[in-house]
């Protein structure tokens, strides 16, 4: 049994639904974690396969306590708002059901933000598990593109982690894809009491909830982002990312309104006139008698 004198609590929050074919996976890598102090907290959106049962097998065989909470299927959001909803932990790690954290993830993750109090989310690198029968010249496609979600940012790296801060917003590349600039929610571990502050994650969007609650916190506080991969991200047909493509969600037409109404004085100012030129009315009809008075000339 692990040494927990001293060690803040972390939660390994895992959101689960019908998850059976990499579910032990998962439970083995949260498990195998060399931080001491941990707790493992699921909520099961009604599965109807073996979930449940291969992680309830896992508790007679660690001292790490496991929690399984039945949770009626709300979409997605709700389900992780509700693993944070039941941590006791100081530090939130999400783990979801396909992916795998190395051994010293959590301990890394961390780390940084014990020594750095303006640090509120710390994020990492991620190498990826592909399925062979998704390995094609689409999904090599995607790796090149969003394979590093930093990579046209350009950070400045120091000791193995660089630092993104709300300049981001004014930055010619905050719009450009990849628009996710953080990471999946694996790929990150936040302090809990942020949440308090600014909100859960919004139970209305299905894709992007995930970054949307990362640049909430990123008006106010830093993220880092570690360059090593501490995290292996499962690429498959079943995953949510490739199920929710195929689905006709709303969710980029409210992240533009949300980016409007919330961001708008941290953006630059070409995205400013573009927002409002898209949902200014007034601005709208000046520059349509603009145009009108030029095209009489």
């Amino acid at each position: 049994m692990n040494n927990k004198k001293g060690a803040a609590l972390v939660s390994i929050c895992i959101p689960t639904f019908n998850g059976a074919q990499f579910i032990a996976e998962a439970m083995d890598s949260a498990l195998a974690q060399s931080y001491p102090n941990l707790e493992i907290v699921v909520s099961d959106d009604a599965s109807t396969d073996a979930t449940l049962d291969i992680i309830e097998s896992y508790r007679p065989k660690t001292d790490i306590p496991i929690y399984i909470h039945y949770h009626e299927p709300k979409g997605i959001g709700a389900n992780w708002n509700n693993t944070i909803k039941k941590a006791k932990g100081a530090y939130i790690k999400f783990l979801f059901q396909d992916d795998v954290l190395m051994p010293n993830c959590i301990e890394t993750m961390v780390a940084i933000l014990e020594q750095h109090k303006n640090v509120a989310i710390v994020a990492c690198k991620r190498e990826f598990i592909i399925e062979p029968s998704f390995l094609n010249a689409e999904t090599k496609k995607w790796i090149d593109v969003y394979g590093d979600l930093q990579q046209t940012l350009r950070l400045p790296v120091h000791n193995d982690y660089c630092l993104l801060d709300k300049t981001l917003f004014k930055s010619e590349e905050f719009f450009r894809s990849p628009l996710n600039k953080i990471g999946e929610p694996s790929t990150i571990l936040f302090r809990k009491h942020f949440i308090q502050k600014y909100g859960y994650f919004r139970e209305d969007l299905q894709q992007i909830l995930d970054y949307e609650f990362c640049y909430r916190v990123l008006k106010k506080h830093n993220i880092a982002i570690l360059q090593n991969k501490l995290v292996k991200f499962r690429l498959h047909h079943q995953q949510a990312t490739v199920i929710n493509k195929k689905r006709d969600f709303e969710d980029y037409t409210i992240y533009n309104k949300v980016i409007y109404e919330q961001y708008f004085w941290y953006l630059n100012n070409t995205m400013r006139l573009y927002f409002l030129k898209k949902y200014n009315r007034l601005v709208r009809v000046f520059f349509k008698v603009i145009k009108m008075a030029k095209n009489a000339v």
